[in-house]
């Protein structure tokens, strides 16, 4: 049984009422091109279930996702001519998620785009940085 949300509009493409410029499809995963692209050939890959975030899906897609993005990424940097690829994945509106269905973003790259990746930054010293990795790991427990 299809897990969908009828509020969804990826559920919704998955479904075949709103249409899309599909690039890949399987069992499981659906890839089309985003209808906002970073540039042309910018794709989304998506579990075709309803998952709303990175933490939802279940670990055994795993493998079927990671197969599609390789596959569809690799289509798309040469289709595009790109010299690069960014996979992104956004949870949470506060990270830019727009739509409340897990999906990943494959974005083309050139060298002389002038897109830039955010800021970084420093921790105040190693003892904080190293203070976060161990409750980070401790809640892998």
């Amino acid at each position: 049984m299809a897990i969908a949300d009828s509020e969804c509009v990826f559920c919704k493409i998955v479904a075949g009422e709103i249409p899309c410029a599909k690039v890949f499809e399987s069992d499981t995963v659906l890839a089309f091109l985003d209808i906002a692209p970073v540039h042309p050939g910018h794709a989304l890959v998506l579990p075709k279930d309803h998952y709303p975030t990175l933490m939802d899906i279940p670990p055994e897609l795993g493998n079927d996702l990671f197969k599609a993005l390789s596959a569809v990424g690799g289509a798309v940097m040469k289709a595009t001519g790109a010299d690069g690829l960014n996979l992104m994945q956004n949870n949470f509106e506060a990270a830019g998620q727009l739509v409340d269905h897990a999906h990943f973003h494959l974005i083309p790259r050139f060298g002389d785009d002038g897109l830039r990746l955010w800021a970084q930054s420093s921790y105040d010293t190693p003892d904080d940085m190293q203070k976060l990795a161990g409750t980070i790991a401790g809640l892998l427990k």
